[in-house]
């Protein structure tokens, strides 16, 4: 289960930060379609950009715990 989470928060950070790449990109060239408004804050890159980091800390956070039980299991 944690080498899922691991790998599904990888890959999620990634698509992330693609996505956050391409609204950047297209916010360069005035094109915003993606500026969603919703009831709250609008979406945009810097939500990806948020959500990537929250991913990849995920994953760097589940790798570490996993790499401390074997280590622990190892004395």
């Amino acid at each position: 289960m944690k080498k899922h989470i691991i790998r599904y928060s990888h890959w999620l950070g990634v698509l992330s930060v693609l996505l956050a790449l391409l609204t950047r990109v297209l916010n360069i060239f005035d094109r915003s379609i993606a500026r969603i408004i919703t009831n709250g804050n609008p979406i945009e890159y810097r939500t990806f950009l948020d959500s990537a980091q929250l991913f990849f800390l995920t994953a760097i956070a589940t790798a570490s715990y996993v790499w401390f039980k074997s280590q622990k299991g190892q004395d």
